[in-house]
């Protein structure tokens, strides 16, 4: 009687860890360049040179406006400008904002900020 030895099963890899990438937005331009409101929950756009992929999970930490809290959100990769995009846009990410309670609020705030130039023309990191 011959005795077959089982192979180990395969385990599946590891989860890849999200990126840590830190936003200051330090101003009402700054954060109007970066706010992307045609995202479903909204987003933010960071200029970054590092090799994203759509989809990406990515561990924010906001801080705007001076305001001493930093706030960390997780969110994905929903819009990618690469390098020498058109019009000059900066090469980076736009983050799409959780769809939880922080993502909802943090939306609700950056659009109560902004309401006073939500219609403007002024170009902004991704259109």
């Amino acid at each position: 009687m011959s005795t077959v030895a089982a192979k180990p099963a395969a385990t599946d890899s590891p989860k890849k860890q999200p990126s840590v990438i830190s936003l200051n937005l330090k101003g009402k331009s700054a954060l109007y360049a970066a706010w992307m409101p045609m995202l479903k929950g909204g987003g933010l756009f960071m200029q970054s040179t590092k090799a994203h992929q759509l989809g990406d999970e990515v561990l924010l930490i906001l801080q705007f406006l001076d305001e001493p809290v930093k706030l960390p959100i997780t969110g994905k990769v929903a819009w990618i400008n690469p390098p020498h995009a058109a019009n000059n846009r900066p090469q980076g990410v736009g983050i799409q904002l959780p769809d939880n309670e922080v993502g909802r609020e943090l939306k609700k705030r950056i659009e109560g900020i902004l309401a006073p130039v939500a219609k403007s023309d002024r170009a902004t990191h991704t259109m």
